[in-house]
């Protein structure tokens, strides 16, 4: 009947259908021509944490006896700001402490300093992202970046977030670090392994929902 298993996808009740659509028919392709007539570059920015304690993927086991992988006791973490572009530009930050509006725009001021192209950043709405004190050094910084914002929980519609269940799968779930420094090295070797692959970037635009983004 064509039916396979497959994992669903997960859609906040808070989603505003009407919103999403507006979006995609409306607001991106305004920015898109915007982007366009200033010769900006677009960025999909967020923010994703990492436990030691993350599981992913699935193995082989006999019948009833579920598999067993060994891992540290010990819970740690590490975070990752990151922007991608559907040209194959991977740039990231990490980071120890919670998402600040000071981790924030110091992520800010890298991004417009090491890119010759003034940013169009869409992000999602997260306080930080909508802070005072981010809004002024926007203003300030006009000529170089501005900053959009996706539609309330759709995450989906962001291909970053394709790059963060890339990571957390590759360079977290299946290296298995036994302390915080390990896990930071096998993440930051694996963004910068990613950089260098940009083919890898833009295959993260192919995926179903984000193939508007391209464009």
């Amino acid at each position: 009947m064509g039916f396979t298993p497959q994992k669903p996808l997960r859609r906040a009740y808070e989603q505003d259908p009407k919103a999403v659509a507006r979006w995609l028919k409306v607001e991106y392709p305004r920015i898109r021509r915007q982007a366009w007539a200033e010769g900006a570059e677009i960025h999909w920015g967020d923010e994703m944490g990492m436990r030691s304690d993350h599981q992913t993927g699935r193995t082989y086991g006999r019948r009833g006896e579920t598999p067993v992988v060994e891992g540290t006791g010990l819970r740690f973490r590490c975070n990752v700001i990151s922007t991608v572009t559907n040209r194959g530009t991977l740039r990231f930050m990490m980071f120890r402490k919670n998402f600040t509006t000071p981790i924030f725009l110091e992520f800010l001021k890298r991004l417009v300093r090491d890119l010759r192209r003034k940013v169009f950043l869409i992000v999602d709405g997260h306080p930080v992202h909508r802070g005072a004190a981010v809004k002024r050094w926007l203003e300030r910084n006009s000529g170089k970046i501005r900053m959009f914002f996706l539609p309330a929980h759709s995450p989906e519609l962001n291909p970053d977030e394709l790059l963060n269940n890339d990571v957390k799968s590759n360079a977290v779930g299946r290296e298995r670090a036994r302390t915080a420094p390990e896990m930071e090295g096998n993440v930051r070797t694996y963004l910068r392994s990613t950089q260098r692959q940009p083919d890898i970037v833009r295959s993260y635009f192919h995926k179903e929902n984000v193939r508007y983004a391209p464009i």
